[in-house]
């Protein structure tokens, strides 16, 4: 650790880290495979973004290029997913991009980044929560004739609360409380269903591709539309002095910064380190395989919808399913909705996951209280954290509209990929002598890269994300200083006090 410990920049060992896994009280069960990882990392990242956001991209922004969008925003992934995948499996103790800035930066910015992934684990869990009501309304509405009273269909039907994704969160929570293994059994079945529904698509898909439909590949650019896409930042324009357009080489970057949430989730698989049975062998296994089997996914789904039907007449909601309804299939679209609902239900557990398990590192290292991170004398899970946080996040759900903006997460996802690829190059300069099972190859010259990457997504997102972002760590410091800096056990060691 570092020498001042009464720096806000102290840092906490590798060693301090892995001992305090240890602590009976605070100690996780170790039940998880590299295949429960990669069904994990799977299982959240096929969620919203290629079930929703590949019409959005395709018909505002890249056309069929909308394809060689998801190439570019998973280069910036794998670029980050190999970062990950080093500090995972040297530093394999929950809280993912908290814990290894922790071991690498220094307590600050620790503290900022778990602050940071708190707010996009939650917004993320609420919003998709409130995503798979709406997808389970309309298949109870069309094909069973159960219609849910207003009052309890939410703010975008029109009503007051969503009864719906209040109880979905609900139960997601009482499933992580009796054990990660069982979450890891119930996202196989799910992650199941949901790739065959992906490989439906594709297969089927093929059938119907018309060639017309590829031409032009990628459309002429065009000045954006006011009002069609607020996703490219006027900061791009005022750093680098182009014009912000829809289409053209452009407009691929343009659609990438938005279908970058497609891509969220596998770095959700570093926050169960400490639940693995292997993970310097595994973790990178996990995280890198993940990765490559939805890139793989996504490229050949988005090549398969766009040649289906013409990018400008794709539906901006459902544009899988409407595919298949414009060339008279509707078997194929009502299977298609139907995988979409049960597959949301992956994609919340596995965010609840990844937020309690950063609550839980960070309570356990004294910057948020020590209650949150008592594990259940049987199930070996930290219940009070995951009771406390699916409360909450089940009462936003229940009143939160879908307008709540997405681009929160983005910005947040990314700024922690800096932050890790920072902390790669800080360590290995550090900490020479730690052993390390994965190296990210080409230090510093992927790090660096990488950030470079992540902050050009960054600069594509408005303006008014940057704000809010801004004030959301604002906030974090303020509490911070009030209570995280006075009761960090690293700042009791430097008071003489005993951990």
């Amino acid at each position: 650790m570092s020498k001042d410990l009464n720096s806000p920049f102290r840092t906490k060992t590798v060693e301090q880290s892995i001992r305090d896994t240890e602590e009976p009280e605070h100690a996780l069960r170790k039940s998880l495979s590299a295949w429960d990882l990669t069904v994990f990392g799977v299982g959240v990242i096929i969620g919203t973004g290629i079930f929703v956001l590949t019409g959005i991209a395709a018909r505002n922004n890249a056309g069929p290029a909308t394809a060689l969008a998801f190439v570019a925003a998973g280069i910036v992934c794998a670029l980050a997913a190999l970062c990950y995948a080093e500090f995972a499996s040297t530093v394999p103790v929950a809280g993912s991009a908290y814990t290894f800035s922790y071991a690498s930066i220094g307590e600050l910015p620790a503290w900022i980044i778990g602050w940071d992934l708190v707010l996009e684990f939650a917004l993320g869990t609420a919003v998709v929560a409130v995503g798979w009501s709406g997808y389970v309304r309309h298949l109870m509405d069309t094909n069973l004739g159960w219609t849910l009273p207003t009052s309890l269909s939410g703010p975008d039907a029109g009503g007051h609360f969503d009864v719906l994704a209040f109880l979905l969160v609900l139960a997601l929570t009482w499933i992580l409380v009796v054990g990660t293994k069982l979450s890891a059994r119930i996202t196989a079945v799910v992650v199941a269903i949901k790739v065959t529904v992906v490989l439906l698509v594709i297969v089927a898909g093929l059938f119907f591709i018309k060639a017309d439909n590829y031409s032009p590949f990628i459309p002429p650019a065009q000045p954006q539309a006011e009002g069609v896409s607020g996703w490219h930042s006027p900061l791009v324009q005022l750093l680098f002095g182009y014009e912000p357009t829809n289409f053209g080489v452009m407009g691929i970057f343009t659609a990438a910064s938005l279908i970058f949430f497609a891509f969220i989730g596998f770095d959700v698989v570093a926050t169960a380190a400490e639940e693995t049975k292997n993970p310097q062998r595994d973790m990178p296994r996990g995280i890198l395989g993940s990765l490559l089997v939805c890139t793989v996914l996504y490229v050949a789904v988005t090549l398969v919808v766009t040649g289906m039907q013409k990018y400008s007449e794709m539906s901006p909601t459902a544009p899988l399913a409407e595919a298949f309804k414009s060339v008279n299939q509707p078997f194929f679209s009502g299977a298609i909705s139907l995988g979409a609902a049960v597959g949301l239900i992956t994609v919340c557990m596995i965010l609840l996951l990844g937020q309690t398990r950063v609550f839980f590192a960070m309570s356990r290292d004294g910057l948020l209280p020590r209650v949150f991170s008592v594990t259940h004398p049987k199930y070996r899970t930290p219940y009070r954290a995951t009771m406390l946080l699916g409360g909450i996040i089940a009462i936003v759900a229940g009143f939160t509209s879908l307008e709540t903006l997405a681009e929160l997460v983005n910005i947040g996802t990314l700024f922690a990929f800096v932050v890790v690829a920072l902390g790669v190059i800080v360590l290995r300069k550090t900490r020479p002598d730690l052993h390390r099972s994965f190296r990210t190859p080409w230090v510093p010259f992927v790090p660096i890269v990488s950030i470079a990457a992540s902050f050009w997504l960054m600069l594509n997102l408005p303006a008014e994300t940057w704000l809010r972002f801004g004030i959301w760590m604002a906030i974090g410091i303020i509490v911070y200083f009030a209570y995280g800096y006075r009761n960090s056990r690293l700042h009791k060691v430097g008071q003489n006090a005993e951990f």
